[in-house]
């Protein structure tokens, strides 16, 4: 549990669930030792308690829909983030330097007012938060598949897949408490904190990897990548350079991402053959809560009438690595078939990959 949440319904909508979401965050934040984030969020909420006129504060206060579940805190965040990364706006430093004794508030009501055309944009559409430590989960899942005897070649579909980052996980190193995959020493190496017992040592292999996004990031734009680096809180130093060997790594060659939403790339992949001696995998991770409902109804409709379908030499199986809304924890889960298509909670993890508590 983290502490100073309050338990809101996720889908909840008012101007007071606007102020509430934006408590959770720092409460969020402070429980994830991201102070810097913290102090951003705190301020934020300190000035539309207070009345802040502006734009962009009515923007907030007048939020159409859900703002735990749209990350309206975040989105803002990520605006002001990159105003400092950009160096546009020279008092954030204080802030971003986590110096004590300054007027968090008065620096960034500074910054809004000097820059709200350009921030106002940031909160069109979510944070795109794609991490490349993420991937160790998917590859757990997958060893684990392998180990219940799904053919270990592996043909992955991911929805919300921003710069497809993770659409490049056969080209990275993974250490999971001993269980050594990938390529040596790869374009970055994943060794994250594990607790339990290690996950099953089977040789897999990454086929193919495919996704979709409703607003894909090209990372060799350095205007593009520069706003996916202002997603990372700037206390995870390691992630800046993840995503830095992610870029070089995109230049190389690009992931395979197109544009389109969850419910249409899934139908529209699932209809096409599959390869005998592979399983098919749908994987995504922290990217549900923004899917809409009609779409995620899709999805699950679409995953479920393939499910039906599979066979031991064509199955199919689901890894998502998503929020448990209730315990406010990160939950790796599975569902494959033929095998009933029931869902196995395999380990709690760290959203950003640090660490994994095995439980399968």
């Amino acid at each position: 549990m983290v502490q100073g949440y309050q338990f809101i319904d996720i889908n909840a909508k008012g101007e007071g669930i606007v102020v509430a979401a934006f408590d959770n965050q720092v409460a969020y934040c402070t429980q994830a030792g991201a102070t810097v984030t913290a102090r951003v969020v705190a301020a934020l909420r300190d000035l539309l308690e207070r009345g802040e006129p502006g734009q962009l504060f009515d923007a907030l206060r007048n939020w159409p829909g859900a703002p735990l579940a749209d990350a309206l805190p975040l989105r803002l965040a990520g605006g002001i983030h990159a105003l400092h990364l950009k160096g546009a706006e020279p008092a954030l430093a204080a802030i971003y330097e986590d110096r004590a004794g300054v007027d968090d508030a008065a620096i960034v009501a500074a910054a809004i007012l000097a820059h709200e055309a350009e921030l106002l944009p940031w909160l069109d559409g979510p944070p795109q938060t794609n991490e490349a430590g993420r991937s160790s989960n998917f590859i757990a899942a997958m060893l684990w598949l392998a180990s219940k005897g799904l053919p270990p070649r592996f043909q992955c579909l991911e929805i919300g897949s921003s710069a497809g980052i993770n659409l490049m996980i056969d080209r990275y190193r993974y250490d999971l408490a001993g269980v050594q995959v990938g390529p040596e020493p790869g374009a970055m190496g994943f060794k994250p904190e594990w607790q339990g017992n290690p996950p099953p040592a089977q040789q897999i292999e990454i086929v193919s990897t495919k996704g979709c996004d409703v607003a894909p990031v090209d990372l060799t734009d350095p205007d593009q990548a520069l706003r996916l680096k202002a997603y990372i809180w700037p206390e995870h130093t390691v992630r800046f350079e993840r995503m830095a060997a992610a870029i070089a790594e995109a230049g190389k060659s690009p992931p395979d991402l197109v544009q389109m939403n969850a419910a249409d790339f899934i139908e529209a992949e699932l209809a096409k053959p599959q390869v005998a001696g592979t399983t098919r995998v749908l994987m995504h991770s922290i990217v549900w809560q923004y899917v809409p409902e009609d779409q995620q109804a899709r999805v699950t409709q679409a995953m479920e009438a393939a499910g039906a379908m599979a066979t031991p030499e064509r199955p199919l199986a689901w890894i998502a690595l998503e929020a448990n809304r209730v315990l406010h924890l990160h939950e790796l889960v599975v569902r494959y078939w033929p095998g009933g298509g029931e869902p196995v909670m395999l380990a709690r993890a760290h959203p950003h990959g640090a660490s994994i508590d095995w439980r399968a």
